[in-house]
This record gives C-alpha cells, sequence and structure tokens, in this order.
C-alpha cells in the first residue's frame, strides 16, 4: 500500500509516541525511509518535542523583546500593503 506525504503528516504525533496499529506504522516507516520531505517533518517534529520539554530558562539579550515586536509590526505593516 502508497501512503501520500499529507496521511503521514497527520500520523507524525502517534508514530513518535509509539501509538500506531502495527500495519500503519510499517507503511509510515516505508514512506519515511523514501521521502525526504516526510523525514524532516519527523526530525522537526521530534525537535520540538525535545526543545520544549527542556526546562532550562535562558536569559534573552536586553532590547530583545522591543527588537522583536518591532521587527513583527514592521512585518505586519508590509503584509497589510
Amino acid at each position: 500500500m502508497v501512503i501520500e506525504c499529507k496521511h503521514v503528516w497527520n500520523y507524525i504525533s502517534e508514530y513518535l509516541d509509539g501509538t500506531l496499529p502495527e500495519e500503519t506504522r510499517t507503511i509510515v516507516q516505508r514512506h519515511l525511509e523514501h521521502c525526504e520531505i516526510c523525514s524532516a517533518i519527523l526530525d522537526s517534529t521530534r525537535n520540538i518535542i525535545i526543545l520544549t520539554a527542556d526546562d532550562r530558562v535562558f536569559e534573552l539579550p536586553v532590547g530583545f523583546s522591543e527588537r522583536l515586536h518591532a521587527r513583527i509590526d514592521l512585518e505586519l505593516a508590509e503584509t497589510e500593503r
């Protein structure tokens, strides 16, 4: 059975959690072995999970928040044009 990328994307969380039925997991695994895009999405999702589970706190540079908000405002203004 061939599976499309959009279906694999729907299964990524369950794949990582190990909760997919064995048949579906095998199909997804086969797809991931040959699809660079879906493999990258899997790796990115795995990295996000690792990063969000990290409870370390990092000090932001002085003025970072102000620069971030200014950049967001600029992007929004350009989008509205």
